[in-house]
Order: structure tokens, then C-alpha cells, then sequence
């Protein structure tokens, strides 16, 4: 398996980062089973949050017997040195581990810099061995760029895919020139992108660049394993299939980061406000049950708050994108036949 050097942590990954946020969808068993293919396949890097539910548990129960075969990256999203060693803490617990590779600010809105507290913690840590590497995960690409700028973090994660922008192009190439390594979240754009081999061969395209493919089941680690194996090549169909799906998805579309919740109305943001896309990127039968018809009934309630919208990481105006997604949804279904 293809690796690379992720920047100056001098950590060698393999190129199929195991994305483990999705592990919140299966089982205990069934996650332990993923995982332990995943590492008996030759994948090492495992990337999970300590909101990610339980995601962290069931990293602990199928790694902590082969953790020095596999590099750990977790998150804390506390504001506070207390905040970050109680998050610590649990997350060390529930990994069964008593070091973390990377441990990382995540979905930064500020930088935490030298002076604040949170910072001169990490920096003990790291000095004490309990962490390897400081980093931080944000969705501005401001935010980014500071850090990377600012000499203070060892790698970065930000959301790259086929879709990037000029700007996201730039941040690679300064955490190429700054020797931070680059983690790529959201390579499927939050399950929009539909054609898996392009957005593979897409990344791959990147030498600095460790991309973090998120894997609920067998099936999906399998297609994932495969491409590795057999890498799809780069030439004038891949570089068309790129370029429709990029048509396909321009302008403002809801990526399903999630950070717009909680909604006061518990609407279901993420996935209701970018539902028009799965419909016609994905099996829309899936779409047409009495639970989703009672998902989209109850984003009727919205009631125009606007916290959504003040912590949208992509300036978006999730409460529009909700209502034109629930007329959307019941023109849809209409044409269709589902009353």
C-alpha cells in the first residue's frame, strides 16, 4: 500500500486514511471486524473525535492489542486547558491507549496561539509524551491558512475533494512549502460526490496530501481496498468524469458537516437541507419511506432563528436551503407517484 510522510511529524501513513466518524452507524462487533481488516489490509491511519459518540470505544476495543501497528488521531472541541484534559482523559481511556499520534483542535473558529492557555497545554503534553503531534481541523479556509502559516501546528485537516476551489489549492501547496501535513476531510463531499474512482483518483493526484475516506461497513472498506490495490488512472475520461461531476455540484450546496445543529425545531439540517441532491444522486426510493415524509413534515416547523445560518462554517443559509428542499422533496414525490 502507497505511502507518504505527513509533514513534519515525520509519521509515515498509508495513502487510505479509515475515516471513523461513520462507525457511529454500526455495531460494536461489526465495527471490530471492520477495523481489524482494515489493519490486516495494511491500513494505519485512523482518524476519530471525542464527539463522535462512540466512535472512540470501538477504536479502543479493536486497536488497543495492535497499537503500535496503526497512528491515532483524534479531537477535542473544548474552549478551556480544563475542557481539553477532561476530553483528554476520556478519550484516552475510551481508545485504551495512554498516548495519542495526533491530537487536534477541532472545527477551529479561532486559532489557538501561545498566550491563551489551550496552546501552552498542548505544548506540555506534547513535551510529556502523551501526545505526538499538535493539530487542528477547521472549515474556514482563513483559519486554515493561519495555522498553517503560523508554524504552531503539525498538520491541518480541512474538507478536499474533486470540488476544490483555487483557495483550497493554495492551502495545499503551503503546507507542501510549510513541511505540515495535510488531511483530507470530506473527499466525498459529504456523500455527494457519486463517482468514488474519480474522487480517488482525484486526491491521489496530490502527493502531500492523506485523504480520510469514512467506512461504516465490510462492503465500503472493500471498494476502497480495491481502488488501492488497483488505482484508477489519470487521463482524458477521468479528467472528464472530474469535470461533470463538478458540474453536477456547482454553486452552494449543504455539505453535511453538521455544525449548523442543534436546531431549536430538531430539524434535521444536514441531510434535509441537501436532500434535493441525494434524490437524484443516490437510489431515491430510499428517500420515498413514511420516516423521511415525517422528517420533511417537521422541517416545516422552522422557525427563521437564524442560529443555523450564525454557525454555518460555509456562510450558507441553512433555513433557505431547508425550505426549498421540502418543496422540492414533495414536487419529487409527486411526479414520482408517492403520495
Amino acid at each position: 500500500m502507497e505511502t507518504i510522510r505527513l509533514g513534519r511529524t515525520n509519521m509515515v501513513v498509508n495513502r487510505l486514511g479509515f475515516g471513523a466518524l461513520p462507525l457511529q452507524r454500526a455495531g460494536l462487533d461489526e465495527a471490530v471486524r471492520i477495523l481489524h481488516k482494515a489493519v490486516d489490509s495494511g491500513v494505519n491511519f485512523f482518524d476519530t473525535a471525542r464527539m463522535y459518540s462512540d466512535s472512540e470505544t470501538k477504536l479502543g476495543a479493536a486497536l488497543s492489542g495492535m497499537r503500535q501497528r496503526v497512528i491515532i488521531a483524534t479531537k477535542t472541541v473544548a474552549k478551556d486547558p480544563a475542557g481539553i484534559e477532561a476530553d483528554l482523559a476520556k478519550s484516552l481511556a475510551e481508545l485504551r491507549t495512554d498516548y495519542l499520534d495526533i491530537y487536534q483542535v477541532h472545527n477551529a473558529k479561532s486559532l489557538p496561539r501561545p498566550g491563551d492557555g489551550r496552546y501552552e497545554l498542548l505544548e506540555r503534553l506534547k513535551r510529556d509524551g502523551v501526545i505526538r503531534a499538535i493539530g487542528l481541523t477547521a472549515h474556514s479556509l482563513d483559519i486554515a491558512m493561519q495555522a498553517v502559516q503560523s508554524g504552531l501546528y503539525e498538520t491541518v485537516q480541512f474538507p478536499f475533494s474533486l470540488l476544490a476551489s483555487e483557495g483550497e489549492l493554495a492551502l495545499i501547496k503551503a503546507c507542501e512549502t510549510a513541511d505540515v501535513g495535510f488531511i483530507a476531510m470530506k473527499a466525498l463531499a459529504g456523500g455527494l460526490i457519486t463517482n468514488i474512482p474519480a474522487a480517488f483518483c482525484y486526491i491521489s493526484r496530490f502527493r502531500n496530501v492523506l485523504p480520510i475516506w469514512g467506512v461504516q461497513s465490510i462492503a465500503e472498506l472493500d471498494d476502497f481496498l480495491a481502488l488501492e490495490a488497483a488505482p484508477p488512472i489519470w487521463d482524458q475520461h477521468m479528467e472528464q468524469a472530474v469535470a461533470e461531476e463538478r458540474q453536477a455540484l456547482e454553486g452552494a450546496f449543504c455539505r453535511g458537516c453538521g455544525y449548523c445543529l442543534p436546531c431549536p425545531q430538531e430539524i434535521t439540517i444536514p441531510y434535509v437541507a441537501r436532500l434535493n441532491r441525494l434524490l437524484r444522486r443516490s437510489p431515491w426510493r430510499d428517500y420515498a419511506t413514511p420516516e423521511w415524509k415525517a422528517k420533511m413534515d417537521a422541517a416545516k416547523s422552522c422557525i427563521q432563528c437564524g442560529e443555523c445560518a450564525a454557525r454555518c462554517p460555509y456562510g450558507l443559509d441553512p433555513a433557505a436551503l431547508v425550505a426549498e428542499n421540502v418543496l422540492d422533496y414533495e414536487q419529487f414525490m409527486r411526479e414520482h407517484g408517492v403520495q
